[in-house]
Formats: structure tokens, sequence, C-alpha cells
């Protein structure tokens, strides 16, 4: 008799996340992304030869790292999110929603880094160049020693790099440009992993800056294979809320400084503004106390700033009552909601609630979970809290409030903006340093902080 041998099915590989499977698919089972599934061919695998060294490897101690040091944008914000300023040699991606801002920003940074009597060039693959002049009119970045370009080419754009030697490159963005050495369309996995190949490697042989704009899906991921986060230095996040003026700036990964710091700006019709001090954007100006609102004071990265949950309760005939938030997990708030109900006896069940931030921030810290409880609190009893206090601590399912890291630095903070009281979880390490005139009250349980407060 004779066998038949059955051929082997292809095994198909995703090019984002590397997700296999025995047959194509038109969406990867893993990431979710469509048209990333390609025929994995076998590859065999070879030894390399040695081959002979041009350079000789050094003694880390001889290493010149003068070319490796710091440059200031003019941008303070930023400088702070980067570590210092701008490496040579350094490829950082910029990515964010559109229309959040990412073009003005780096438009103003171009314009700073060319008054330094430095060459940039901005190559823009969105925009004509006669709509980036406009704006650069608009948010005054005119500079002499900005060049700009409207080029969606890599070869012709790697040609104006060559023909000038600029010593920052800013390309808007990394997923308008495309090869003619490559197949598919501009944005697709293969064109934006060799576009990136290429500014990365040019930026590396001439020491030169290169800053790459990428766009993000709708969950808020960068668009594009993640191999592009792994090659470049530095990965920096684009936040914030449309109907709202402040933008915030976070470094994901850096190789050259930390990842928790976090610039804020002002994003205004005359351009954007660096915020030292974004603090009062985040409380309500009111003459009298009103019930329903809490201040806290949250860490963005360890920039501690200081912001105010408002809550309002109205009594409903509804079945179902309602449950609306803004700039807070809401998950999160029915959380609080069931501990008050549960541990504190409060009755919620009939009202509709609305929890909400001031000036459109978003709070996710767990630390926020005490202001939130108090700020329910204070509307259901309808009484106002001292208006020189803040509260801020993580809440558990069992009533109790945990303890948060930096509590002397949120107390800093407050005492500088003019808060006088604080209502803080128990710590075995204590509030640290209180400042003078300060008084601090310290509570295991939300009951204790509710019998602190209310009658």
């Amino acid at each position: 008799m004779s066998t038949k041998t059955r051929s082997k099915s292809p095994a198909y590989r995703c090019a984002e996340c590397g997700w296999s499977t025995a047959k194509w698919v038109g969406r990867c089972g893993e990431c979710q992304a469509w048209g990333t599934v390609e025929e994995a061919t076998p590859v065999a695998a070879r030894t390399t030869a040695a081959a002979a060294v041009s350079r000789p490897a050094k003694r880390i101690a001889d290493v010149d790292a003068t070319n490796a040091a710091f440059r200031a944008t003019g941008v303070g914000e930023l400088d702070r999110v980067l570590g210092g300023g701008l490496v040579p040699g350094a490829v950082i991606l910029l990515a964010g929603e559109p229309g959040i801002g990412k073009s003005t920003l780096l438009l103003d940074v171009a314009a700073r880094v060319a008054r330094q009597d430095r060459d940039v060039l901005y190559v823009t693959g969105e925009e004509s160049a006669a709509q980036v002049k406009l704006r650069a009119e608009r948010i005054s970045a005119m500079a002499d020693n900005l060049y700009l370009t409207a080029e969606t080419d890599l070869g012709i754009a790697l040609g104006h790099v060559e023909q000038l030697q600029p010593s920052l490159l800013i390309v808007d963005s990394v997923q308008t440009l495309s090869s003619s050495a490559v197949e598919g369309a501009a944005g697709g996995v293969t064109q934006v992993r060799e576009v990136a190949a290429s500014l990365i490697n040019a930026a590396k042989t001439k020491g030169m800056t290169t800053i790459l704009v990428g766009h993000v899906t709708k969950d808020g991921s960068i668009a594009g294979p993640r191999l592009l986060e792994h090659l470049v230095d530095v990965v920096c996040q684009f936040d914030g809320d449309r109907h709202s003026r402040l933008r915030l700036v976070r470094a994901v990964k850096n190789r050259y400084g930390p990842t928790d710091e976090v610039g804020c700006f002002d994003l205004t019709e005359a351009g954007i503004e660096g915020l030292t001090d974004p603090s009062g954007l985040f409380v309500s100006r009111t003459k009298d106390p009103v019930s329903g609102t809490c201040i806290t004071v949250t860490l963005e990265g360890r920039r501690p700033l200081v912001a105010e949950v408002q809550a309002l309760l109205a009594e409903t005939s509804n079945a179902q009552p309602r449950r609306a938030t803004s700039g807070l997990d809401s998950s999160r708030v029915a959380m609080m909601m069931a501990v008050l109900q549960r541990r504190a006896s409060m009755s919620l069940h009939k009202d509709d609630s609305y929890v909400a931030t001031v000036g459109g921030v978003r709070l996710g810290e767990p630390a926020t979970d005490l202001a939130t409880v108090l700020a329910i609190a204070s509307a259901k009893t309808n009484q106002p809290l001292p208006a020189q206090l803040i509260a801020f601590g993580e809440v558990g399912l069992a009533g109790e409030v945990r303890p948060v890291p930096g509590i002397g630095r949120r107390i800093q903070e407050a005492e500088r903006l003019g808060f006088t009281h604080a209502i803080v979880p128990a710590s075995p390490d204590g509030a640290g340093q209180v400042p003078a005139g300060f008084t601090v009250k310290e509570v295991h349980t939300v009951s204790e902080a509710l019998s602190t407060l209310f009658r």
C-alpha cells in the first residue's frame, strides 16, 4: 500500500507581536492588529564568521563622553522630561492623538534650538510648507537657521540631511514617509520599519538628534510595529483632553534620564507654554465653601499636583440610579461608594451621583480615593469641608486607609499653596517633617476620617 504524506501547513506570524498560527488570518489573535499576519518563511541557521576589527575596543574609562552631553532645548518642561535636554545622536519618538499639539510643540522647540546657531531641519509629510510657516508665524517660531521641507519620500529626505547636515532633525510624522526600496503603503509595518531604521542609522552616524512624531491607535498605543519603540532611545507620550488647555508629556522610555518625570504645558492660540506650577488650573475658586468638594494632592511622576474632586448627589425615583464620572476611573468611584454604604452605613442607593475633577485633569492614582470618599460624604450630608483642608490616601474594600508614597512631599506642596490641614493615612514612617503651623491628622479607616469631619 502506498502511504500518502500530508504536506506541512505553512506557518504565519504577526509582524508586530510575533504571534503564530497555522493558517492566515486578517487580524492577529494576540495584539488584535489588522493586516500584520504574514507567512513566515523558514530560515536555516547560519553562523557568521569573524571580521576584521577596524576600531579596537577601548577601556570604559578612556571613552570620551563629552559628545553625549545634554543640550538644553529652551523649553524647560521638555528638558525635565528628557532628563536635561537633547543628546547628540539620540532618537526620540513623540506619540499622541491627532490635534493634541505635537506639531506646535516641536515647531517651538525647533525655533528655540535654531536660535542657538544650530541648523534644524523640519520635515513635514502631513502639511505643506506654507501651512507650517503660517503656524510658525502665529506662535512666533521663526528663526534663520530653521529649514523646512514638505517631503514624503525617504530618499529625498535623507538627501536633505546630507546636504544640510543639521544638528536636529524633526520628522512629522514617521508614518507619512515611505521608501521606494521596499513594498507597501506609507504607514504600513514594512514601511515604518524601513523608515525608522534608515533615520536611526543616519542619526547615529552623524551625531544628529532626531525627533520622530508617531501616531496612536484607538486604544492609545503607538501605531506601527512594537520594534519601533525598542529601536529608539526615548519614547514620550503626549496626553491631554481636547476640551482642556492642559497638556502632559510623559517619558515612557528614556535611556538618558528618568521615566517618572512629567512636563506640563498650556496650549493656547498663541502657542504652547510650559507650566512650572500648574496646580492652580485644577482647583476651583469659590468665595464660600461648597459641599461636595475636596482637595487632594496627586503625584504625576515625581511632581506633586494639587487637584479638586467634586461630587453631586441628587435623589432619584429610578430603580437604577445613574453613576457618572469625569476625570476619574468609574469603577474606582463605584467601589468608593460601595465602601461608604457598607463600612460607613451611608445610604446612596436612591441617589444619582456625579463625580468629576476640576480643569479636565485625569486622576488615576489610588491616593485620590480618600478625597473621593470625603467629597461624596460631604455632598450626601450637605456639609462643606474646611476651606484649607487636603486629603489623600488609598481606600481598601475593608474600609481601611492605606499609606501612599510621597506623603511628606505632598504635605510640603499643600503648605506652599496655602493649605493648613491635612488628613493622611497612618504610616509607620509617619508624615515626615511637617511645616510649622500645618496640622496633620492620621487616620486608619474611612469611619475615623468621617467622624473627624462630620457630625
